[in-house]
């Protein structure tokens, strides 16, 4: 069941079906040859699913643990991928060889640019998925994964034991105790990609029961318990919501607004020039909107509506019919129908995720025209669950407290695919270099949005889902989708070990061409209007240099923060009796996130420049002592050998 990571391969060869991955997954999980990994990850969702091949391809031996095998890799919402900041996510995970990337280009079914009407750095790939496919490969890719193995089984609690004095922390994490009483399975690190079934609870009408997916078992209670109440961790509740699904055939689309796909799809990965699905065989989404009628049904529900009266945080970005009509009301909201798949009958409504009762639901639809005579497949819910405050996380996203324990997507505090799988991988990576005994990695906000996602998360934390927006990145004319690999794929191969020698030798060649190409355009100067007569389609500025200015101020930034983010506060650090003049405000704040670079301690909220003008002097001298410290350190080590070769010499030969 090998599957190539070539690109002229890789859409060449159709992956395993899905009843024989189960079948060669069920016996490596009945001869489970051992209790001890380097790396346990538990869940098997986007941020599952690229930790655990993330530490395999660092070279940890990696056991993934997931409740139900068929569901590994499922997408339990939208059946898309990408979009506006998302679709940089992918490209970065892509160029770090991660999964989700080549997936998506072999899944996918509708592809577009989102925003492309603006400059490149803000496009937004996207796509639409078949479910079925999407699942089928990161099976398949998982099962060819060397040095990983799948598990089905729920995890009971944590195994923790006493911290390691050598490394900063309270606790250490050993393993993990699954709930069928088995025997632990012991690890140097444990990454948790719970997702939404954290202490989860199910919402429909006035119905309410324990999960974080309909049709799945919830997670074990002992889990949260460790986290809680063994760790000391803050914990925080979050809610989210999905659409009901549609019937197809109950639908009228030629009263929906066709939109069809881009005549030549642009794939994700930067291993593929050309996607799965031909031009010719894209499927089209639609587009219609609610109205009055709609308002109305959902005033006229609220009251058997019980996630809608909850006071918990739900995605601002992706909100319920229920929180767009309460908060704008007299609107006309967008409703997208979206394909579930080439054969699939059903289509997805994106913007009418609900959660009131079945029957209200069905009234709600069918007040929207195309869908007058629909038929719901599948009722909408909602789902609340607890996270991590992700404050409490370094920006490997190992708990500061916690040696060994990793903790990667919606279980931080994030809403959507792209922004657990980033995480996840990072996780991932993360988790088999402390397994493997070294240093951990990180990732700055001027080089990708992976950095600037883990970078808000532990400086900022969230007060409400988080979802990765263009805007939210200061440095984006440079952190382009079309340049990931020549930003992230080198620095993987070389300084980080996750990513194959194949991708490495593409990115490089690819590096090459460009700077030639640069090369020899930049030996090429004629005057504007020399340039106009040979080029008359393309728009040209009268002005010289438009970007020049731009770009170097772009780059002298990038250096100021990438030398804050190289200032390291030390995270034993006592700020209460710190000798430099700091409010008890920023105090508190300081020692409640302990940030580990000056650059992250700039960006919490609450801490003013003076502040850090401050912690600026106190990392300088404390760096100058430091230095003068190690540089006395080869003298005595020089006096030391010196008196060992003369204890030597003395000894007969």
């Amino acid at each position: 069941l090998y599957f190539c990571r070539c690109a002229s391969h890789m859409l060449s060869k159709e992956p395993p079906l899905l009843q024989s991955f189960l079948s060669l997954v069920s016996r490596r999980v009945s001869h489970l040859a051992q209790q001890q990994y380097d790396v346990i990850v538990v869940g098997g969702g986007h941020a599952g699913t690229e930790a655990a091949a993330a530490a395999a391809r660092v070279g940890a031996e990696t056991l993934l643990v997931t409740q139900k095998i068929n569901t590994v890799g499922a997408l339990s919402c939208n059946p898309s991928l990408g979009g506006v900041g998302k679709g940089h996510l992918v490209k970065e995970v892509d160029a770090l060889d991660g999964l989700c990337g080549r997936a998506g280009d072999w899944a996918g079914i509708h592809f577009s640019i989102l925003n492309r009407s603006k400059g490149p750095a803000v496009w937004g790939p996207r796509a639409q998925l078949d479910r079925q496919r999407y699942r089928e490969f990161i099976q398949s890719e998982l099962l060819s994964t060397p040095g990983l193995t799948v598990l089905e089984g729920s995890v009971e609690e944590l195994l923790v034991t006493e911290p390691n004095p050598e490394e900063p922390g309270r606790h250490r994490v050993t393993g993990i105790r699954l709930a069928n009483g088995s025997h632990p399975i012991s690890a140097s690190s444990v990454v948790l990609t719970t997702g939404t079934f954290l202490s989860g609870s199910l919402f429909m009408g006035q119905t309410t029961s324990p999960g974080g997916r309909i049709g799945d078992a919830p997670s074990s209670a002992g889990l949260s318990h460790t986290l809680r109440e063994r760790l000391g961790l803050r914990i925080g509740r979050l809610r989210t919501g999905t659409p009901p699904r549609i019937v197809k055939d109950s639908v009228d689309l030629s009263l929906a607004d066709l939109h069809p796909p881009d005549s030549h799809p642009t794939p994700f990965s930067f291993l593929n020039t050309r996607t799965r699905c031909k031009p010719e065989e894209q499927l089209p989404c639609y587009l219609t909107r609610t109205n009055a009628g709609v308002e109305r049904v959902v005033r006229e529900s609220l009251h058997l509506n019980h996630h809608i009266q909850e006071d918990i945080k739900g995605p601002r970005y992706c909100p319920s019919i229920e929180s767009r009509v309460l908060r704008f009301p007299g609107r006309r909201h967008q409703v997208w129908l979206e394909p579930e798949g080439v054969t699939s009958d059903l289509l997805y409504p994106q913007g009418l995720s609900m959660t009131m009762p079945p029957d209200i639901q069905l009234r709600l639809i069918r007040e929207i025209p195309a869908m007058h005579r629909a038929e719901i497949h599948t009722p909408g819910y909602g789902v609340q669950y607890d996270f991590v405050c992700p404050t409490q996380l370094s920006p490997a996203l190992q708990v500061k407290s916690t040696q060994g324990l990793f903790l990667a997507g919606q279980i931080n505090g994030t809403t959507g695919y792209e922004e657990a799988a980033a995480q996840g991988l990072w996780a991932g990576v993360n988790a088999a270099r402390w397994a493997r005994a070294m240093p951990p990695v990180a990732l700055s906000r001027t080089e990708s949005y992976i950095g600037v996602l883990i970078d808000d998360l532990v400086s900022r934390g969230v007060t409400e889902p988080y979802r990765m927006f263009t805007s939210r990145a200061e440095f984006r004319t440079y952190l382009r989708p079309d340049n990931a690999d020549l930003r992230l794929t080198l620095k993987g191969f070389e300084e980080v070990g996750c990513v194959s020698s194949l991708r490495y030798q593409e990115a490089v060649r690819v590096r090459d061409s460009l700077q030639d190409a640069l090369a020899a355009l930049q030996a090429l100067a004629q005057s504007s209007s020399k340039w106009r007569k040979k080029l008359p389609d393309i728009r040209m500025s009268e002005n010289k240099s438009v970007y020049n200015l731009h770009c170097d101020k772009q780059k002298k930034e990038m250096e100021r923060i990438q030398k804050e983010e190289n200032m390291s506060l030390p995270q034993d650090i006592d700020y209460f009796s710190l000798p430099v003049s700091l409010s008890q405000e920023v105090r508190e704040i300081l020692d409640r996130v302990r940030p580990s670079t000056l650059g992250s301690a700039a960006r919490l909220q609450g801490i003013t420049p003076a502040a850090v003008v401050n912690l600026l002097g106190y990392v300088v001298h404390t760096g100058q002592r430091e230095r003068i410290r190690h540089r006395n350190q080869p003298d005595q080590k020089e006096e030391k050998e010196e008196e060992h070769s003369a204890r030597n010499a003395s000894l007969p030969q």
